[in-house]
Formats: C-alpha cells, structure tokens, sequence
C-alpha cells in the first residue's frame, strides 16, 4: 500500500506554482479594473490546484499502464513504481477533477456565468485525455496547447472575467505570459524524457522538434512570457520590473541549453516554478503599483 509520502510525491508539488500563478495574474488584473473579489479569487485557486493534481495523477495512471514509466529518469511515479494499483490512482485523479468541478460549479453560480460550465467540463476532458483514452494527445505533440489553453489563456482569463464580467489588455498579456511558462515547465519535463518517450512511443512536441530546437524553445518561451506585459509600460510604468525576470531565467536556460545527462534536467522544474511564482509577483507589482 502506497504511503501518504508516496501520494505527495505523485502530486508532484514542483508542479503546483503553475496552478497557483495564473489565479494571482488573473487577480491582479481583476483590481487593476477594480473588482478583485477574494472569494472569487479562492474559488478559482481551488479548481487550477485541484485540477493540476488530477492531471498528474492521471499522467502517472495512464503512462504507468502503457510502461511509459518503466525506465525513466524523474520523479517518483506512484504506478510505474508498484506502489499502489492503477485503479486506484485513476480514482485519485478523478477525485480530484471531482473537487475542480464542485469548485468550479460553485464560482460559476456565485458569477452567474453559466456558459462556463462548457469551459469547465473542457478542462476536465482535456485534463484525462492529454495520457488517457486510446490515443492520447499528448503522445501526438499537442500536451503544450493543452497547458497554454487552459493553463494560461483559460484560468487567468476566467479568474479575471469570473470577478469583474470582462477582460483588458493586461490580462491578456498575462494570460500569454503565465501560458508560456507552464508551457516551458512541460518542455524542460519532457526535453529530459526524450529517449524514453521514443521509446515508449510518446511523440512529444519535445520529440518532433529534436533535442536541440526543443531546448531552445524554453529560453524563448521565457523572454516572450516576459516580453508580453511590457506592451503596458505606458499605461503602467512599473511594469518594467518584469524585466528582472530575464536575470532569473538565465540559469535553467544554461542548464536546459547545456546539460548532458538527462538528470541534470531535474532541478530546472523546480527552477521555472519558482520563476513562474515570481512572474505573478512581479506582473501584481507592475499592474497595481
């Protein structure tokens, strides 16, 4: 039987900064059009958390049972490990796409926003779908549109719209910027996997491009996430402090540019993590200061 550390691991908390970055992005610019809403706001860091745990431990079921964790370098995989069933650590994931949708059902009534409820049970197939199902997306290349849509374009949009009813300019910068880092997280997770995803036959976007358009494709995607906010200068000054964020890139782009053992990788998930969290600092500051 699986121990409670066993199931913190297959939660992947690395993961969890880019669930909680685009809630605080959204928010911030939610009161730069003075209608933050805290409740709201609470609401809908429960569904992106709730929603990412889900879709790791989906990932963990679905690529346990096709043994594409037989042999890999990373994280603790709860399946591929022999420490609990498969069954149930699909049920854990969907215990977990359960809690999104309480939360998100109940921020939609709360906002009165009933088409929501589509965009909702979207994220929750798109969320199964990216390892699960007979054909998996994800093994296709297409695990990045899902984090960029849903991950940025969808929960900072949302948190926005559910507390004030629109979006502005800087929310979409916001949603472009937070999209593209959770979008880099998934390119370093899967730059490090590229052997055994071929393997395995798991065409990641990382495995289309090739080992080295792939690690290229992460230091661009953190200049334009940076980039994106900077289009509001004249309306919001500090929102030059974003630049900052080009400093705190330079050392997982070196390691992703120039690691040549896969393990080497790892730290770099951590390392976007943080820099996601400092972008959703960095962009509140910019937006409200």
């Amino acid at each position: 039987m699986a121990s409670f550390s066993h199931w913190v691991a297959a939660a992947r908390l690395r993961t969890l900064p880019m669930a909680i970055a685009p809630v605080v992005v959204g928010s911030a610019a939610a009161a730069d059009l003075e209608s933050f809403h805290l409740g709201k706001a609470f609401l809908a860091l429960i569904v992106a958390l709730a929603l990412q745990i889900g879709v790791n431990y989906s990932n963990d079921y679905s690529d346990g049972i096709r043994g594409t964790d037989d042999d890999r370098v990373g994280p603790f995989r709860i399946t591929g490990s022999g420490a609990s069933t498969p069954a149930t650590v699909r049920n854990m994931a969907f215990a977990f796409f359960g809690i999104a949708a309480a939360a998100g059902l109940g921020l939609i009534i709360w906002s009165q926003l009933w088409w929501l409820v589509v965009v909702g049970i979207a994220a929750i197939i798109a969320a199964w779908f990216y390892t699960g199902g007979s054909k998996p997306y994800g093994y296709s290349g297409l695990g990045e549109v899902f984090v960029f849509v849903f991950f940025g374009l969808v929960a900072v949009l949302g948190t926005t719209y559910t507390q004030t009813g629109e979006v502005s300019g800087p929310s979409w910068a916001g949603a472009v910027g937070a999209g593209l880092v959770s979008t880099a997280l998934l390119m370093a997770n899967n730059v490090r996997d590229i052997p055994t995803d071929i393997e395995a036959g798991k065409l990641t976007l990382a495995v289309r491009l090739g080992d080295t358009a792939a690690r290229w494709s992460y230091p661009i995607m953190l200049t334009v996430a940076v980039a994106a906010p900077l289009f509001f200068v004249p309306e919001h000054p500090w929102m030059w402090v974003m630049l900052l964020l080009l400093v705190a890139s330079i050392r997982p782009s070196m390691i992703m540019l120039e690691a040549k053992e896969r393990g080497q990788l790892i730290p770099v998930l951590k390392m976007t993590g943080l820099f996601g969290v400092l972008y959703a600092v960095l962009f509140t500051l910019g937006l409200l200061l």
